[in-house]
């Protein structure tokens, strides 16, 4: 049977089969699934504070260098090279995550500098091809000496490319700008600070380890939000703070305007944190519409780019504004709650941290950086020291090594020949072949023995630093320093311990004219009280700041603010926050509000006093710096929100203003420590237009620094404070010497006289830098508004002052 071919059965397939587990596998599974999601996406380092995506965004930001001093590249450049090196999870992930990064709304410092549509808090980004990005400044204090060493390198995805583990972050990020993200079994939920705040509680953890959640609050009092807007409780703060986990409420900032000449409104020009004024008005439309909000006729977003944020919001005639205001917290997202939920990952661990936990991991990364980072420079400047001496033996000898050169057969022959005959090591030998003929000449001599002296030091200094913890520290303090000076900004968002103010439930709609007291302190913070007794020893007083200005006046009045350019701004009371008795009968001034929260200011202008505006009140005494006094009579409002009530010369300031009614005096002093003391009626009282008359006559040079006024019967418990300095030295760096003396031991002179001679100079002293004319309690306060120590009284006029240990600012 030839050429037959036989089919021979295919061999059996033997089955495999593994019996499992189904609870056991998918436990298994669910575990490795959560493992990814908390370590490789969801929770930030608490060291650099950024999750694995955004570290390597900005880490191959800084490979590709496109620093702030470069142009922008499409972002789809940037996510494409991201995704294709570092992270291969999509290229919407990726953007989303750098969009985030370059949103000033949601970054309190952003790290990347984006250009275009990069979305707002009610529309989303355009796509990645429409936009272009680049590093912000800050970004390159998140990044800067990855190039020495300073943080430990893994392999990427696929094993061809390193990428760190986390950053050297000179900036404090978890807690400046602030985490959110959902993980397996937990969550993270970080608000924004203040950049400045932080570095400084940084700063005083890393000199005083064992410092207290008091003493890191004393710099760090509560979130800074990117918008700013207003928190209010800080009990929940303080809870965050300690545990890691807490609440506060946000509010908008608002203010309530005339938008017509017969229509008030309530403008808003900070919103609470990521809410947009489209979801407001979306939901102010509904809540009104199910008559929830009662008093609003109508919404304007007047928001643009030149203005910034400007929701107004229009009130019918009659109602008020508080009221509404408050219809509005309850029931619009004007108001909104922020949850803390402090929980990163710590030496690969999720924790919830609390402020002092957050700002050690901090302090200690920064310490790893900075030590690895000296010892990569040492070794580098051993490095080099080690070539620049066998440099120099080459020069000295320069005549030998050129005929070694010359007669050697090839360069391996001569490298062994300047080895054996100098005792060089084979790098040195190897450098001096590949010197450059010009560099041996008898000025690369000097420049080479420089050279060794500034490489000398430099490893004296980092072999110090490392040998030292105490230098170590400076090192890393000084560096914080720098960065908060770089890229530190003002805080924005106003904290307040509370509002102040009644449930909503009871608020009126209609404004009640109660009595009531408006205070104004010294540390520009301004509130009305809760009762009508009189503000000092017998009644309602204020503990915690020095009192400026005091006026009786009604819930429904208007009081004025005057400021140093002459001008009197028109304010009403019931936009003021309350402060209520306290069962000490004492209320704190940090239920205020900051004045130049509700006026706007021209440049350059600030509040000097608070003045009535009834048409029955006192003469108020208005000083000027170059001597000139006026009492301003009552009557003198006008219907427009800010007016002139003295007219100065270009070169002048009003310095201070209070009530002088008949029989009362009025106390002037000079920088050259003259005071001056007379009857209030030897000023005739003018209109808004007057410009006052000679108050004090002043030497070349001098000018008003205080004023006081009071009744001629208390002179015995009025008091004037005098503290003098050198005119040359930097503010704040020379406390100078206080002097405390009762007013009644100044003699009464004539009006536009030089006065009496108030403090004398002690050696290198030659100006009173301040002075207040107060009644009795005297309370002082350094330039941060914290309470400061007065000498003891002094009988003598003419006597010298106490040295101070720090400066003051503020007596009332």
């Amino acid at each position: 049977m030839a050429g037959l071919r036989t089919r021979t059965a295919a061999a059996p397939v033997t089955e495999h089969i593994v019996d499992i587990n189904v609870s056991q596998e998918m436990r298994t599974s669910f575990l490795e699934y959560s493992y990814s999601v908390i370590y490789s996406r969801a929770l930030p380092d608490a060291r650099d504070g950024l999750k694995p995506v955004q570290r390597r965004i900005l880490f191959q930001m800084d490979q590709m260098g496109v620093t702030p001093d470069k142009g922008h590249v499409k972002s789809q450049r940037v996510v494409g090279d991201v995704m294709g090196r570092l992270h291969p999870h999509g290229d919407s992930a990726i953007y989303d995550a750098m969009v985030r990064l370059a949103q000033p709304f949601t970054m309190r410092l952003p790290l990347v500098d984006g250009h275009g549509n990069f979305g707002s808090l009610d529309d989303g980004p355009a796509a990645p091809r429409y936009t272009e990005a680049r590093m912000a400044p800050a970004a390159l204090a998140m990044t800067e000496g990855l190039d020495e060493d300073v943080v430990d390198m893994a392999p990427n995805y696929d094993a061809t490319l390193d990428e760190p583990v986390v950053l050297p972050a000179a900036i404090p990020n978890l807690l400046v700008n602030g985490a959110s993200g959902i993980a397996v079994g937990m969550a993270t939920n970080m608000p924004p600070h203040n950049l400045g705040e932080v570095i400084a509680a940084a700063r005083y953890l890393l000199d005083h380890p064992s410092a207290s959640l008091d003493d890191l609050m004393a710099f760090v009092p509560g979130p800074d939000l990117p918008e700013g807007g207003t928190i209010v409780g800080l009990d929940g703060i303080r809870e965050a703070y300690d545990t890691g986990r807490g609440t506060f409420r946000m509010r908008a900032h608002a203010s309530i305007e005339n938008v017509s000449p017969r229509k008030k409104g309530i403008v808003f020009t900070q919103l609470p944190y990521m809410v947009g004024p489209e979801k407001v008005i979306e939901r102010l439309k509904d809540a009104v519409n199910r008559k929830k909000i009662t008093g609003v006729s109508g919404v304007q977003n007047l928001t643009d780019r030149h203005h910034g944020l400007r929701l107004v919001v229009e009130l019918k005639t009659g109602f008020n504004p508080q009221a509404v205001l408050a219809q509005l917290y309850r029931y619009t997202p004007l108001e909104e709650s922020f949850g803390i939920n402090n929980v990163a990952l710590v030496a690969g661990q999720p924790q919830t941290l609390g402020l002092r936990d957050l700002l050690r991991v901090y302090v200690d990364h920064r310490l790893d950086v900075t030590r690895r980072r000296s010892q990569f420079r040492l070794k580098k400047a051993q490095h080099d020291l080690h070539l620049v001496n066998g440099l120099m033996i080459a020069v000295l000898n320069i005549d030998d090594v050129i005929a070694i050169i010359r007669n050697a057969e090839d360069a391996s022959e001569a490298k062994q020949r300047l080895m054996q005959g100098f005792d060089l090591t084979q790098e040195q030998a190897e450098y001096i072949l590949e010197l450059r003929l010009r560099r041996l000449t008898k000025f690369s001599q000097i420049e080479l023995a420089k050279r060794q002296d500034e490489l000398n030091a430099r490893i004296e200094e980092l072999r110090e630093i490392l040998g030292s913890e105490t230098k170590l520290k400076e090192v890393v303090s000084a560096d914080m320093a720098a960065v908060s000076d770089t890229y530190g900004t003002p805080r924005r968002t106003i904290l307040l311990e509370s509002d102040g103010a009644e449930p909503t439930e009871s608020v009126s709609l209609e404004i009640s004219d109660d009595p009531t007291h408006v205070v104004f302190a010294a540390s520009g913070r301004i509130a009305r009280t809760a009762s009508n007794a009189p503000v000092g020893t017998t009644g309602p007083r204020v503990d915690d700041d020095a009192l400026i200005s005091v006026v009786a006046t009604t819930a429904r009045a208007e009081v004025g603010i005057l400021t140093n350019l002459g001008k009197v701004h028109k304010l009403s009371v019931s936009l003021l926050p309350q402060i209520p008795d306290s069962p000490l009968n004492a209320p704190s001034m940090r239920g205020g509000t900051m004045i130049d929260q509700l006026l706007s200011f021209h440049k350059d202008e600030h509040a000097i006093a608070v003045i009535s505006l009834a048409d029955d009140a006192d003469p108020v005494a208005i000083a000027t710096a170059s001597g000139k006094i006026k009492r301003l009579a009552a009557g003198h409002a006008l219907a427009r929100e800010d007016w002139e009530v003295i007219s100065l010369d270009p070169s002048d300031t009003v310095v201070a203003a209070a009530p002088a009614p008949d029989g009362n005096f009025i106390g002037l002093v000079s920088s050259d420590a003259q005071l001056l003391r007379f009857e209030a009626d030897a000023v005739r009282p003018q209109g808004r237009t007057g410009r006052g008359i000679a108050g004090i006559k002043l030497s070349d040079g001098a000018h008003v620094i205080a004023m006081g006024t009071g009744s001629t019967d208390a002179l015995d418990s009025s008091f004037v404070v005098t503290i003098a300095g050198d005119a040359h030295a930097i503010p704040g760096t020379d406390p100078g010497s206080a002097k405390v003396t009762p007013l009644s031991a100044f003699p009464a002179k004539g009006r536009a006289t030089g006065g009496v001679r108030a403090h004398r100079f002690l050696k290198g002293e030659n100006v009173l830098y301040f002075a207040a004319i107060a009644s009795d309690p005297l309370r002082a306060q350094t330039p941060d508004a914290q309470p400061a120590e007065l000498p003891a009284v002094n009988p003598k006029r003419d006597a010298s002052g106490t040295p101070l240990a720090v400066a003051i600012a503020a007596v009332g």
